[in-house]
């Protein structure tokens, strides 16, 4: 005969307790859950081939690289095309060029977040049909006015890659590898720039201005459709939302990845939109090293857009030796980019090696030498060119200057990667709005300064402000950490 059951069991069958009611909610959560299949998973783009790895940063590389050439190589060409327009303004000449900095400045605020909502592939594509068209009305372009605003387009679509190159990395690259995918990724950021007005100088005395636009236009059309043929997803949430949204078709239930917080439309826009300006605000580190590199980023705008001037001025040179003379700064780039990748990785493994982890501070060290060449290479440059020495030495003194430029922009960005990792573009897209603003007004200011202080002094006052911003590297050496970790300063970004 059987026993009743004790109150007790009763109890146990008629109503979970409260930690099984928990455990089960735990495990149809777990089930619903949408993660890689195991460490090892194809899907997931840090374990792609190191083929289609180096094949999209190589893409990022080669679009960002004709971007920020572009920002520069119509340099030369602007006394041909202010001639064309019938125009003498001073004000007008500079600013024909800098108009497209003033993309940088609201592009990233706008694009950036849309590959965080949307996925990379979707604002890349966009980005350079975009640019391959205003390229191509810049080339055709009727008066000044056109001119400008298809600049300004230009460096809105242009900004993509170069806000979105540290995200690709932080997508496919293991912390111990992104140093040498970052120096490759930044030749586009930091020599296009330079090799622009080398070609551009040349191509001014050769053909006619409109020629730099139409071989941005070559290049764009090419990146835009090797892009298409091989570049694919990298963004993790978008990847695994795909995989989710299958897996609901399939089999009804209620997918969901980790990153889906259960937020509408509107607010994943308002987040995504704002994230930028709420890092900028919230976080004083990347606050500090968005002004820090600001600082040095304006100054390399301030020589592209003196260069010239000064070259054909003081040095007697034509539009196309003086074009020739940027090859100073690309050299001192070339020359930073070799050492500062494989030195970065082998460093951070050593850390590794040595403490067991490693923390986004580890990629700080070359800031300090960053920080002493910068104000070296200006005082060469600056006093050289005033004494009108060989023509050498300024440009000795530029290249020791880039290379500063160097040992500062790659720690930055490679820091922010490190540091923000899933949100690396929101945070290099606030790094590059700051830089951007300064970028655009700083040059404005480089012919009035220098004929008001000469080149000897006029430099030296850029240095000195270089200078005092030095202690900012010590400090973040030692209390960079401790700052970015603080509940104060934690945001939800």
């Amino acid at each position: 005969m059987a026993q009743p059951a004790s109150s007790n069991d009763v109890e146990d069958l008629a109503v979970p307790t409260t930690d099984k009611i928990a455990t089960e909610k735990d495990d149809d959560e777990d089930v619903n859950l949408v993660d890689w299949d195991g460490p090892d998973d194809p899907a997931n783009p840090v374990n792609w081939s190191n083929m289609q790895k180096w094949t999209v940063i190589g893409l990022v590389s080669f679009n960002t690289f004709n971007a920020s050439m572009a920002s520069s190589i119509f340099a030369p060409g602007v006394p041909q095309a202010m001639q064309d327009f019938h125009s003498n303004s001073s004000i007008l000449f500079t600013f024909v060029v800098s108009v497209f900095i003033v993309g940088f400045i609201i592009g990233p605020l706008l694009l950036t977040p849309a590959s965080e909502l949307y996925g990379r592939m979707p604002v890349t594509h966009s980005a350079n049909i975009i640019f391959l068209v205003a390229s191509i009305l810049c080339a055709v372009s009727v008066n000044i006015p056109m001119l400008i605003v298809f600049r300004l387009i230009m460096g809105l679509s242009g900004c993509v890659p170069v806000t979105l190159g540290a995200g690709f990395i932080a997508d496919l690259m293991p912390v111990e590898k992104r140093g040498m995918a970052l120096a490759i990724w930044t030749f586009g950021p930091l020599v296009g720039p330079v090799i622009g007005p080398v070609i551009g100088g040349y191509m001014a005395l050769g053909t006619t201005w409109r020629w730099t636009f139409w071989l941005i236009t070559i290049l764009g059309a090419a990146a835009t459709i090797a892009s298409f043929l091989f570049m694919r997803e990298t963004y993790v949430p978008i990847i695994l939302e795909r995989k989710a949204k299958a897996l609901r078709k399939s089999t009804g239930g209620n997918m969901r990845t980790k990153y889906d917080k259960g937020q509408t439309l509107r607010q994943l826009i308002g987040a995504a939109v704002t994230r930028p300006l709420r890092m900028l605000i919230r976080s004083p580190i990347v606050l500090i090293l968005s002004l820090y590199i600001s600082i040095v980023y304006s100054y390399l705008y301030l020589l592209l857009t003196t260069y010239t001037e000064i070259f054909e001025g003081v040095y007697g040179f034509n539009s196309g030796e003086a074009g020739l003379a940027y090859l100073g700064l690309g050299v001192g780039f070339i020359s930073g980019q070799v050492a500062i990748g494989p030195f970065s990785d082998r460093y951070i493994k050593l850390q590794r090696k040595r403490r067991g982890s490693v923390q986004p501070e580890d990629r700080l060290p070359p800031l300090l030498l960053g920080s002493c060449l910068v104000p070296i290479g200006l005082f060469c440059y600056g006093w050289s060119a005033e004494a009108r020495t060989h023509w050498i030495v300024p440009i000795v003194g530029t290249c020791i200057f880039s290379a500063g430029v160097e040992f500062t922009f790659f720690p930055i960005q490679m820091y922010l990667i490190d540091a923000f990792t899933i949100h690396a573009a929101s945070a290099v897209a606030a790094n590059t709005v700051v830089r951007s603003i300064f970028g655009a007004l700083v040059p404005l200011a480089g012919n009035p300064l220098y004929d008001t202080l000469g080149l000897g002094w006029g430099n030296s006052l850029l240095a000195f402000i270089s200078i005092a911003f030095v202690p900012f590297s010590l400090v973040l050496l030692k209390y960079g950490a401790r700052i970015r970790t603080n509940p104060r300063f934690q945001a939800s970004f």
